[in-house]
């Protein structure tokens, strides 16, 4: 049975990314930009500090890597909802390319959730790039303007990371988490272990 003290300090931050959207919401439903920026920024911050605290404390957990993954994901559909009200110009001169990444995102979800009923946590190098570019880009924009540079690369790095996503799912036949990338997926012994599990059935 999960208690209060099952969870460890970076959990905490992770749940903090969490029960902070519903009040990021309604900062942008008031209309509070900056405000929302900087709470925004706080949120960002805390996925730094509960991936540090995982490592440096040595407390990093299957569960903990499914909920930084959701924290991380809600905090950025709180991101791109506050950039389409606040930048909607820019949003809608754009939208097709951002519909076409997204779309790659969508089938990898599907996939994801059809092998293994929920979501991966893989925690890619190239996805913690991709989340640095995405939360870069989204901060930059609401406290300045829409950067087309920055947002080129973060476009670019995002679909490199879908797609090492979407194959490190075909790679593993089980839910597994933290995996740094295609080149280290190809020697972790948990793969190995479960492929030859599986050649002997």
């Amino acid at each position: 049975m999960l208690t209060f003290k099952n969870y460890n300090i970076a959990d905490w931050f992770s749940f903090y990314r969490i029960f902070a959207s519903p009040f990021l919401l309604l900062l942008i439903a008031l209309d509070y930009k900056s405000i929302f920026t900087w709470f925004l920024f706080v949120s960002y911050s805390t996925d730094a500090i509960d991936g540090f605290l995982a490592r440096k404390l040595k407390i990093s957990s299957a569960r903990g890597s499914q909920l930084d993954s959701f924290g991380d994901q809600i905090t950025l559909i709180v991101g791109l909802i506050g950039l389409y009200v606040f930048e909607t110009d820019f949003i809608k001169t754009n939208l097709v390319l951002i519909v076409f990444v997204f779309v790659p995102y969508i089938i990898q979800m599907i996939i994801a959730f059809f092998k293994y009923e929920k979501a991966t946590a893989f925690h890619t190098y190239l996805a913690k790039l991709s989340a640095i570019l995405q939360s870069v880009f989204i901060l930059f924009s609401l406290f300045f303007y829409p950067e087309y540079i920055l947002f080129y690369i973060m476009i670019s790095i995002g679909i490199l990371e879908t797609l090492e996503e979407i194959i490190l799912i075909f790679m593993y036949d089980n839910w597994t988490p933290d995996v740094k990338g295609i080149y280290w997926a190809l020697r972790d012994k948990r793969k190995l272990k479960k492929n030859s599990q599986n050649e002997k059935q």
